[in-house]
């Protein structure tokens, strides 16, 4: 056992396999706060409060296959894309099942974390409205990053409701409404389709084209193809690759104007990806509209950039959020624009006592990602493993040559590419831990 208290900001999907290793590494003086009332951060469904959650049919868009902890694999029952219910039941058995309730506190929210003169912090949380403050010599950071919405920004007010996708829970408020949604990310395909059931019209505005990966490719989850191109084309440069992807995407597809929509001005792999295997069925069945770009706002009326309008009593902003670490002074730390300044998305320059687990956006599942920086957070905090010795000089080559070249905008920041970023960071684990690593397609016997 180790007598250094440690701090966990989170008990979803990142917050409890960073936990968990930390109890595999002896560290018993454990402290995991969340602001809700279980286990699974957004997995758990919340229709109302105005926390983040998924909404009531979702279900994840990489297949158990590459979703799975390797600690923990998903039951055989579950199907290869699993509801949220089910990810929720799955995030609360692996707490159960490694003994993380008993250092748990829900409902305890992290008001402010302070670094102590020398090492450790000072976490203030409050619980019921009384504030405490808790002295750690270790803060590891688990709060997500899909909770603070990003807005978009046009000319004009709109006078209808207008709401984030980070406030659509269900699709019920939308019947008999005339509904846009703005957004070309896996959000606001879902939230186009699900309010299509029941909506007397709804409209999906993009600014480019994007590529629409379905999320089954001759009855394989798409994510097993991109595994087996990785594994076995891997000596092929990347953009060669992906260009090959645009041209199955396109062969199974059609081209995005047989849709009435853009074409992608960009290539494979510098977008993320939209999985969705309804959103092009819907337009063609006349259920979604697409639209371009929004002009501008003239009460409920929207002006479109190529000069349609036309009125709508909601628009659903599926415009993506800020990396955001509220607790933190600017000063302190600040990653709400611009690059992320840190050694395998996780350890910061300055401060040895400080970790971020599941702070990226891979081309694929974060989770097992997660498990993985987890472990070598715990070798690190045992003295097993170090970092480079020119750790700020590690940090500018990770920052100068990303797993995939990605568009400037705020949405690209934290991406990495699933099967790239795991092979580096099983780099970082033992040999003998490497060659009995499971492989994640042992996962699933469907694909």
């Amino acid at each position: 056992m180790r007598d250094e208290r440690v701090c966990v900001i989170g008990a979803g999907p990142s917050g409890i396999t960073a936990a968990k290793n930390l109890l595999d590494a002896g560290f018993t003086d454990l402290v995991v706060y969340d602001v809700g009332s279980d286990v699974g951060g957004n997995w758990v469904f919340d229709a109302e409060s105005d926390r983040s959650s998924v909404f009531e049919t979702t279900h994840i868009i990489s297949s158990k296959a590459f979703s799975a902890y390797d600690d923990f694999p998903m039951p055989e029952r579950y199907p290869v894309y699993p509801s949220h219910e089910q990810l929720a039941e799955y995030f609360q058995s692996y707490a159960r099942h490694f003994g993380l309730y008993n250092f748990i506190e829900f409902e305890h929210l992290v008001e402010h974390c302070e670094r102590l003169d020398g090492d450790g912090w000072a976490v203030t949380v409050s619980h019921d409205g009384e504030p405490r403050t808790e002295r750690f010599d270790h803060l590891v950071v688990c709060n997500g990053h899909h909770w603070d919405p990003r807005w978009p920004e046009y000319p004009g007010e709109f006078t209808g409701r207008y709401i984030h996708s980070h406030d659509f829970k269900r699709a019920d408020p939308f019947e008999d409404e005339r509904v846009l949604v703005i957004g070309g990310g896996n959000s606001a395909c879902d939230c186009a389709v699900e309010t299509s059931r029941i909506s007397e019209r709804t409209d999906i505005s993009w600014r480019r084209g994007y590529w629409v990966v379905p999320k089954f490719i001759s009855g394989l989850p798409a994510d097993r193809l991109a595994y087996w191109g990785h594994k076995y084309l891997g000596f092929i440069p990347p953009d060669v690759r992906f260009k090959g992807f645009e041209w199955l995407i396109k062969l199974w597809n059609g081209p995005n104007p047989r849709y009435d929509l853009p074409e992608p001005d960009h290539h494979f792999g510098e977008t993320h990806p939209l999985i969705n295997s309804e959103l092009l069925y819907f337009i063609r069945h006349g259920e979604i509209q697409p639209r371009g770009d929004i002009g501008r706002f003239d009460g409920r009326t929207v002006h479109f950039e190529d000069g349609e309008s036309a009125e709508y009593d909601t628009i659903i902003a599926c415009t993506g959020f800020h990396v955001a670490h509220p607790f933190f002074d600017d000063e302190l730390i600040d990653y709400s624009e611009g690059d992320v300044p840190l050694y395998l998305k996780m350890i910061h320059p300055a401060f040895d006592d400080l970790h971020f687990i599941g702070l990226f956006q891979p081309l694929g599942c974060i989770w097992p990602l997660a498990e993985l920086q987890s472990k070598i957070m715990a070798r690190r905090l045992t003295g097993e493993w170090s970092p480079p010795d020119d750790l700020a000089g590690a940090i500018r080559d990770e920052l100068d040559n990303p797993d995939v070249d990605q568009l400037e905008t705020p949405r690209h920041t934290i991406t990495v590419d699933y099967h790239t970023f795991r092979e580096r960071l099983l780099e970082e684990l033992p040999e003998d831990y490497r060659s009995e690593y499971p492989k994640p397609w042992m996962h699933d016997r469907a694909g």
